[in-house]
């Protein structure tokens, strides 16, 4: 079983803002996959399953707000026993270049808030992401910076990263070593 988790935050107020980039990376696999998301109260998430290729795959979106995304993920990984070798992360990162993907096995936060609450409930830094840059801002706070909203040209530069992403999550999927996804995309810039 394997767990895709997408980070962003809930309502439509945070709807295509920077921060939101784990959101649209599932929405452009629920799309490809014909995924069905519905509110799960017990995870306080949205979630979708999905059996592909003999695997079960659950989509997961928590709903707890960016800060807390690990409450929803610990309760998921223990309620089904999801093994942590078979949760992947996907989440924006200031720190790469807009559009750009880095896929990393492991590490810390680096500074990102919903990671660093995801690795303190799971007590391992070993957790697979993808970080999807979002570059940083110039003269804007952080705060305001990942809350803003993409522009429609952002949007069309992201349908291209999205389709790696997509691919690379296939791939997880599919049981790649995850040492060869990463040299797949890794390589993928804007």
């Amino acid at each position: 079983m394997k767990l895709i988790v997408g980070l962003g935050n809930p309502g439509r107020e945070y709807e295509a803002t920077r921060h939101n980039i784990g959101f649209l990376a599932l929405d452009k696999l629920k799309d490809e996959l014909n995924l069905s998301f519905k509110e799960d109260k017990k995870f306080n998430a949205l979630i979708a399953t999905e059996n592909i290729k003999g695997e079960k795959v659950i989509f997961l979106k928590p709903l707890t707000f960016m800060n807390l995304s690990g409450e929803a993920v610990v309760k998921v990984v223990d309620y089904y026993k999801i093994d942590i070798k078979d949760v992947l992360v996907i989440h924006d990162d200031l720190d790469l270049p807009f559009a750009n993907i880095r896929i990393r096995p492991n590490g810390s936060a680096g500074g990102h808030n919903g990671v660093k609450n995801i690795i303190l409930h799971l007590a391992t830094q070993e957790i697979k992401r993808i970080r999807v840059g979002i570059s940083s801002p110039d003269k804007q706070s952080v705060i305001d910076y990942v809350l803003g909203r993409f522009t429609l040209d952002d949007l069309k530069t992201l349908d291209k990263t999205f389709e790696s992403v997509s691919n690379a999550v296939k791939d997880f999927i599919a049981g790649d070593p995850f040492e060869i996804i990463m040299g797949r995309y890794n390589s993928h810039k804007a």
